[in-house]
């Protein structure tokens, strides 16, 4: 086995991602990937300390390629119905992006985070805060008018789940489903605009 002392949680990140690509999630094990990193499975246990921590890490790594582009959508400046739609069109599009360019990684990688509830979790949270933030500044705006932009923005999130969801995959190829997304957006927007008559 090579000298352990450069490997870095990101290298081994790397390995493992390609492991997972060649076994998949059931099979791939830690012996795995320090083999292919030709160290030993404990130069990768001082970084991750456990096969679980490793998994998860892969995970976590996989879903920040969805949400951290998306930041500056959410961010960004410009109406916040505008925002709105392009962050969903955006999560949309990655989503089916990844799918179609390599189905058999987004499947071990969907079957991993399925394993990964504390990631998959975290992910959910991130993204359900980045559209309370437009939805925030939309109040703010006088364009919204929610009492709580954080219920709002996790309601719009599952509301918008055929869309972006991997257990909807295979309804990702259908004709018509940018349409049927404009569609569900522009009734979210329309009801984030209503204001209570009570």
């Amino acid at each position: 086995m090579s000298d352990a002392t450069a490997l870095t949680a990101d290298r081994i990140l790397d390995t493992a991602e390609e492991v997972l690509r060649r076994y998949g999630p059931a099979k791939a094990t830690v012996l795995d990937v320090a083999r292919a990193l030709s160290v030993s499975h404990g130069s990768v246990y001082r970084h991750f300390a456990s096969k679980a921590a490793l998994r998860e890490a892969v995970a976590e790594r996989w879903l920040a390629r969805v949400s951290t582009p998306l930041i500056g959508v959410a961010t960004g400046s410009g109406p916040a119905p505008e925002r709105l739609r392009r962050w969903l069109a955006e999560l949309s599009g990655t989503k089916r992006r990844m799918a179609r360019e390599d189905p058999e990684l987004f499947d071990n990688f969907h079957q991993l985070a399925t394993l990964s509830e504390g990631a998959v979790a975290t992910h959910l949270e991130v993204l359900a805060g980045q559209l309370s933030v437009i939805v925030a500044d939309g109040v703010t705006a006088g364009e919204f008018t929610v009492p709580d932009p954080a219920v709002a923005g996790r309601a719009i999130l599952q509301a918008t789940a055929r869309f972006h969801h991997p257990a909807h995959r295979t309804e990702w190829d259908e004709s018509g489903l940018d349409d049927d997304l404009a569609a569900v957006v522009d009734l979210l927007i329309d009801g984030l605009r209503t204001r209570s008559t009570s």
